[in-house]
């Protein structure tokens, strides 16, 4: 059956459930939105990475999308039905006829509840980014690793597959496709061996495949993952970080920077994949040619372009900096942190280790969650820096700029950390936000459901407590953050000018 025989089912599909308040059409489905459902009808096509070219290939892959998506979205997924043609000529569903086609069938979420239309309006959260990377750990959490697929070899076939499609669908002229394809495979070639060793690690594991925006809805208050990848189990058992990747590669393209450098540290907060850091602008540059490929077949040019030219940006390697920015509670560093984090090197910025989370994670208790005073002893403090230190300069050496986030209000700790940079001979820049005690009482009484667990007898003690002769930059952390960023960043600009080299916001 050709895509042009469907037009039947289409139709049918409409009249189901009240009737259709829109169909919507994409390279390789058609979904009817009905009143309380969504049915989606594959498109009866063949592609070099999948075949839906018969009733019976739609069927089963129906009914494996169904199956798969159980793990990502229950509540979703209705399962896969037929759609048969009766004894006097009228489609069904579920008939007693012969079956003519399949559809998978999913109760409705609102249309403005998907991720794509809550970014453009402004509704997509930091709270609900950071639910959202918390959901994607879990489900990489819950996988089991799969020695059999992924890796350096698996990797190529993709971008063998990626580079045909580029061609077939036109996506950009012959030499720019050529000259695109040839520095994916320089990276690829680069990072072989670090791909396979993440195999051997565990790292490859069945994903949700598809993580754009637009396969991730808000139901039932919830960041809910649905459609994934399930006409190839290849393509869908990946390196995880290739699987998060499609999701930062997706919020850098509609310009949600902050959103993006925010859902990669809550990823990393949750699963320590730092050694894998080197090859995130390979995996983020082949996510935008994948999409731009897709744009280019279902002929949306401008689309397809944007996509083309972010993959051809996003292929600009990280470049390793660490910047410490210290001050006492309530001096508004982690707002600071995350307000730079986005504007240093390439996409999605820097990686924020943040010493209130470390310390939360070492007593296995939600970050929000308050730790007795206990939890702050010198002996847990040393433990958390030393972590935190370890992190960083893991980071740093792996050429990524990253962002220690702490009191530093002991000179040895600031002595630690620039002896970190110093010995892998990264550059180095100690920031001390300076904020009298009032201002910062201020902010530490309206702080709710922060990370923290400052409060005012806490910063009186902290008065009491010498920090030595300040030798970082200090700052006027009166400001607001946006403008205490911008001054950071000047001064790293200045001072470290290639660790904003990358393609950062203000370079778009």
């Amino acid at each position: 059956m050709d895509f042009g025989a469907q037009d039947e089912i289409v139709r049918f599909l409409a009249t189901l459930d009240g009737g259709a308040a829109r169909i919507v059409t994409t390279h390789i489905s058609v979904v009817a939105l009905c009143q309380t459902r969504a049915y989606k009808l594959k498109k009866a096509v063949r592609f070099p990475y999948l075949d839906f070219s018969t009733p019976g290939r739609r069927m089963e892959m129906c009914a494996r999308e169904a199956a798969l998506n159980e793990r990502f979205a229950p509540e979703l997924y209705l399962g896969a039905h037929r759609v048969t043609r009766e004894a006097d000529g009228r489609l069904a569903l579920d008939g007693a006829g012969e079956t003519v086609d399949a559809v998978v069938v999913m109760r409705r979420f609102a249309d403005d509840d998907l991720f794509e239309r809550m970014a453009k309006v402004g509704r997509l959260t930091p709270a609900l980014v950071e639910a959202l990377a918390s959901r994607i750990a879990s489900t990489h959490d819950e996988a089991a690793p799969d020695d059999r697929r992924g890796g350096a070899a698996a990797m190529r076939r993709t971008l063998d597959e990626t580079a045909s499609s580029l061609r077939n669908a036109a996506a950009a002229s012959p030499q720019q496709i050529d000259a695109l394809v040839a520095r994916l495979g320089r990276a690829l070639d680069a990072h072989g061996a670090l791909l396979d060793a993440r195999k051997t690690q565990g790292k490859v594991r069945r994903c949700h495949g598809d993580l754009t925006l637009r396969n991730i809805c808000l139901f039932q208050g919830a960041p809910t993952l649905f459609d994934c990848l399930e006409f190839d189990e290849d393509l869908a058992t990946i390196d995880v970080l290739y699987d998060v990747s499609f999701l930062l590669m997706d919020l850098w393209r509609i310009g949600a920077f902050a959103l993006a450098n925010l859902a990669f540290n809550r990823y990393l907060d949750a699963r320590d994949e730092t050694d894998g850091l080197p090859l995130l602008p390979f995996f983020l540059s082949l996510r935008a040619a994948i999409r731009a490929h897709v744009e280019a077949s279902q002929e949306n040019a401008d689309r397809a372009r944007l996509y083309f030219d972010l993959s051809s940006a996003l292929l600009a390697p990280a470049t390793s900096a660490v910047i410490a920015i210290g001050g006492l509670s309530g001096s508004g560093k982690s707002s600071v942190a995350r307000a730079l984090a986005p504007l240093l090197g390439g996409p999605p910025g820097a990686r924020i280790v943040n010493s209130d989370r470390i310390r939360k994670r070492l007593f296995g208790v939600a970050p929000t969650a308050r730790l007795p005073q206990e939890a702050y002893a010198s002996a847990v403090s040393e433990k958390v820096y030393g972590e935190m230190f370890d992190v960083a300069a893991r980071t740093a050496a792996l050429g990524w700029p990253v962002i220690v986030d702490a009191v530093f209000d002991r000179p040895q700790d600031r002595a630690a950390i620039r002896t970190a940079a110093e010995r892998l001979r990264t550059p180095f820049l100690g920031v001390w936000l300076d904020l009298d005690l009032d201002r910062r009482a201020a902010r530490v009484d309206a702080r709710v459901d922060d990370v923290s667990d400052a409060t005012r007898d806490v910063l009186a003690a902290q008065m009491e407590k010498p920090t030595g002769e300040m030798e970082w930059l200090k700052i006027d952390a009166s400001k607001d953050t946006e403008t205490v960023a911008a001054e950071i960043k000047m001064a790293i600009d200045s001072a470290l000018p290639a660790a904003t080299c990358g393609l950062t916001p203000d370079a778009r």
